[in-house]
């Protein structure tokens, strides 16, 4: 019996949850300024106590490893390397953009090409291209968006994007084998992902793993000057 806890918290919305051999026990999603700072411990013993289990019987903790929200990123890779240092247990990190894809393609079983993009600000997107196999097919980058974006794979086939993107690119894009899907992301995913690479053994160093920026984070300089109130 092998029971992994998932977390998400790349996106705006806070996504933990439980399965139990590759199927969901339990999950909570919060979409609340703050939720992943304030929520997220809350949220993780609330949902053990209502799939009747313990900390202890937790097997792993996957985490989204991103690209995505630096700050969530950071809140969700440090509690799971908490839970996972102080119980021992094995610690999966999952690519943000390929659980997405994965949550498109099995909850429709749609025919082409999946484009899974998360929102960089302005026209810009983190995104990478899957396969019906969910094989990536173009790496992981940050593209800026215009009206010829994806071109070649649109005169080819339908093209489905999803993510927090989608609805600034799909106001950009207009070509007839693009489709949009409304699909946010969840831990559900996550977590499905994570039993396969658990069967795998194919567990992240506690002690190295970091989140997948894909950026570096810039804080912004103030051009107050220091010395004036």
């Amino acid at each position: 019996m092998t029971f992994i806890l998932s977390l998400e918290t790349s996106t705006p919305i806070c996504s933990i949850a439980i399965h139990q051999n590759g199927f969901l026990l339990g999950e909570k999603s919060l979409d609340v300024p703050g939720a992943h700072s304030e929520k997220l411990m809350g949220m993780i013993k609330a949902l053990l106590h209502e799939c009747n289990l313990i900390i202890e019987q937790i097997n792993a903790i996957a985490v989204s490893e991103g690209p995505g929200s630096y700050t969530g990123l950071r809140i969700g890779v440090s509690v799971a390397k908490g839970l996972a240092f102080a119980r021992d247990i094995q610690l999966i990190s999952v690519s943000t953009l390929k659980a997405l894809s994965y949550g498109a393609k099995f909850q429709k079983e749609y025919k082409g090409l999946i484009v899974a993009m998360l929102d960089a600000r302005r026209m810009e997107v983190y995104r990478e291209v899957f396969d019906q196999d969910l094989q990536s097919v173009r790496k992981l980058d940050s593209e800026i968006i215009d009206e010829t974006s994806f071109l070649d794979l649109l005169d080819t086939g339908k093209v489905y994007f999803v993510g927090d993107a989608v609805d600034k690119v799909s106001k950009v894009l207009a070509h007839p084998n693009a489709v949009f899907l409304n699909l946010k992301m969840s831990a559900d995913y996550v977590g499905t992902l994570a039993y396969s690479m658990f069967e795998r053994g194919e567990f992240a160093d506690l002690a190295y793993f970091v989140p997948n920026y894909l950026k570096e984070f810039k804080a912004l300089q103030s051009k107050k000057n220091p010395l004036l109130i």
